[in-house]
């Protein structure tokens, strides 16, 4: 497919117009999903909408490849070289908070598109997302030593706690930044403190 006309826009417009469609497909599903209010929220016309993608089917296609890229980016920028699994999530953490800073709904959208059900779209999305999103966890924690925890700490618990501490924390941070062009030393160390805190619960020895 091709997207020259919506690739021409002004990025802004881009961003305002892919958030407002991830929004009311994440809230309403692909079937239910409104095309008016997708337009109503991006502020362009409905004509404009499907000057830019043919149909609602072409658009939610189009979502999906663009997430997938995001998730391409998240791949590039982890550093696999670094074992430990604090600094490792640290990397995952940051790289996550400035894309949803742009893409607030991007991993919410990607989410309900593997629950969707709607037949027009099943088959696209089982075709481009596959065992991607089943593999994503797996490729991003890579080569991490788990030598370093407890013997009594399962690291496959120790990882799902550290996701939803990062989850969590990430959720509290979107609503305090405005901008990730310079994110600030007290943004790292307020994270740090979380993470110094389940480091010394879940390692054998903490590095001074």
């Amino acid at each position: 497919m091709s997207y020259s006309i919506f690739h021409s826009l002004k990025s802004e417009k881009q961003v305002k117009i892919i958030n407002a469609a991830m929004k009311q497909f994440v809230l309403s599903g692909y079937d239910k999903a409104s095309t008016n209010e997708i337009v109503k929220e991006a502020q362009i016309s409905k004509g404009s909408l499907f000057n830019y993608f043919y149909n609602k089917k072409e658009l939610y296609v189009y979502l999906l490849e663009h997430a997938l890229k995001i998730i391409d980016i998240i791949f590039a920028e982890v550093d696999v070289n670094e074992r430990d699994l604090f600094k490792r999530i640290s990397q995952i953490g940051l790289i996550k908070l400035k894309i949803q800073q742009k893409y607030p709904l991007v991993f919410d959208f990607l989410k309900s598109a593997r629950l969707e059900q709607s037949l027009e779209v099943k088959n696209d999305v089982e075709q481009r997302l596959g065992n991607i999103l089943d593999n994503a966890l797996d490729r991003v924690y890579d080569n991490i030593d788990y030598s370093k925890f407890r013997d009594d700490i399962d690291p496959e618990k120790a990882l799902h706690i550290l996701n939803w501490t990062m989850l969590g924390f990430a959720e509290v941070q979107l609503k305090k930044i405005e901008t990730f062009e310079n994110v600030g030393l007290e943004l790292m160390n307020e994270w740090d403190s979380y993470k110094d805190i389940l480091r010394r619960s879940f390692y054998k020895e903490v590095e001074q």
